[in-house]
């Protein structure tokens, strides 16, 4: 033990000290979420006049980066992401972010097969007696990186939880090359959204179809935060949690007595995830706790692994949805919101599970900044980037209904996707559909 602390003394550097590795020119990896390495971050961008064309990835960083906050041109440091938080997309919007299409079970393939990593940046739990780190919530995509990079810096955050998991869950110091320490602040939040009548009304639906014992997958978002807290007031018990995104819902349903994962047929009395962002109360449930699990996403959002769980339940959100059953989840036009992120895995495994089911939900229309009243069902989109083809598509639901668009002919999915739009919108819709050729004269009105 006491040769793991003289090398740690040995690999200690201050952050300004440990960034003077980045050359120009290099790719720099920030992994993900509770991952993101502030203090490395603030000492990158502190060199900004010496470096140029440093370019990073990273995803569902809450920010500020540093290194982006101090280079509007992009001359030094050229940011790019996997998947969007609010933060982000904003940056999207200002040119100052670039979106790197991906399935996220693949993402970990990607770097290993294709991709390259100069110096990767992680934040991490304090090393343990037997010299490992804790990749805490960003376990989900982390090893991987860090296997890939030439130079491994890893920052301890004090306040991370430090989560038990099957495998890549820690680094070892032997493959550490520099360890830098400093307070931080506390743990990035997802805040509780306010739920619409809208919601609330989906919400309801979606409980009809979840009976004791299903698996769960919640995606990002209010719509399965709200299904997560109508859960926990059901009299419904025994569910299971196998989820790329662990966040507050699941936690509801744990303090519910509901999650028990008794019933589950694979990874029996555990709760399964590949990231963690939610409420301290998460941080703190999922902490050095043996009833949880964590492990790369690309296990855990493996169609193969997913349907292996009898009566998988996966429930996550979209954008937009066309006549034809194509689902858009990750942008408006060309205007980047999120990512696909895992939502394709979940929809292809819980297809392959004994009695599972996939709901993509939304409501059925939005009022923009002007006021004016839209439809999330069109007729055919017009640059949205299809998030789950039609070949895909599953239970698309609003607060007007469920639909299964399982096997279904392109008539018969508009007219099942009608039946749950707006009523404002139905009436153009049917003509839409009637001038794209996907419209029976014995359909009803």
């Amino acid at each position: 033990m006491n040769s793991f602390w003289d090398e740690y003394r040995r690999k200690l550097r201050t952050p300004e000290e440990a960034v003077k590795v980045v050359k120009s020119g290099d790719w720099v990896d920030y992994t993900t979420s509770l991952g993101f390495p502030e203090l490395l971050d603030k000492a990158l961008a502190e060199r900004r006049d010496e470096l140029t064309d440093v370019k990073i990835r990273g995803n569902m960083l809450f920010g500020p980066l540093a290194v982006v906050e101090c280079d509007p041109t992009r001359e030094h440091f050229y940011y790019n992401s996997w998947h969007c938080s609010a933060y982000e997309r904003k940056l999207c919007d200002e040119g100052l972010c670039n979106y790197i299409p991906m399935i996220f079970r693949n993402v970990v393939p990607y770097y290993h097969y294709f991709l390259t990593v100069n110096v990767a940046m992680i934040a991490v739990t304090p090393m343990d007696k037997h010299g490992y780190f804790n990749l805490s919530g960003a376990t989900g995509v982390a090893k991987g990186i860090l296997d890939k990079a030439d130079i491994v810096v890893v920052e301890i955050n004090e306040k991370l939880p430090r989560i038990r998991g099957g495998f890549d869950e820690v680094i070892h110091i032997d493959e550490v090359d520099y360890i830098v320490e400093g307070p931080h602040g506390p743990l990035p939040m997802i805040p509780k959204g306010t739920p619409s009548e809208e919601d609330q009304k989906i919400a309801d639906i979606l409980l009809r179809y979840i009976k004791d014992g299903c698996t769960m997958q919640f995606g990002i978002g209010s719509m399965p935060e709200l299904v997560g807290a109508n859960l926990a007031k059901s009299d419904l018990k025994d569910l299971g949690m196998h989820t790329e995104l662990c966040s507050n819902a699941f936690y509801e349903l744990y303090k519910a007595g509901k999650l028990t994962n008794r019933r589950k047929t694979i990874h029996k009395d555990k709760g399964m995830m590949g990231i963690v962002i939610g409420s301290q109360e998460v941080y703190d449930w999922v902490d050095d706790n043996p009833g949880v699990v964590i492990a790369p996403l690309e296990y855990v959002n493996s169609p193969e692994t997913i349907g292996k769980l009898d009566n998988m339940v996966s429930i996550n959100s979209c954008i937009s949805v066309d006549l034809y059953g194509q689902v858009c989840a990750e942008s408006v036009g060309l205007r980047q919101i999120s990512g696909t992120g895992g939502q394709l895995d979940f929809l292809t495994g819980a297809a392959m599970s004994h009695g599972g089911k996939a709901f993509i939900c939304m409501t059925s229309a939005f009022t923009d900044k002007q006021g004016v009243k839209h439809s999330r069902i069109l007729p055919h989109f017009q640059g949205d980037i299809v998030t789950d083809p039609r070949s895909q598509a599953y239970f698309l639901v609003t607060e007007y209904g469920a639909v299964n668009l399982t096997g279904r002919t392109t008539w018969e999915r508009a007219e099942e996707l009608i039946s749950i739009a707006h009523p404002d919108f139905r009436d153009d819709l049917i003509k839409a559909a009637e001038a794209q050729k996907i419209w029976r004269q014995s359909n009803r009105r």
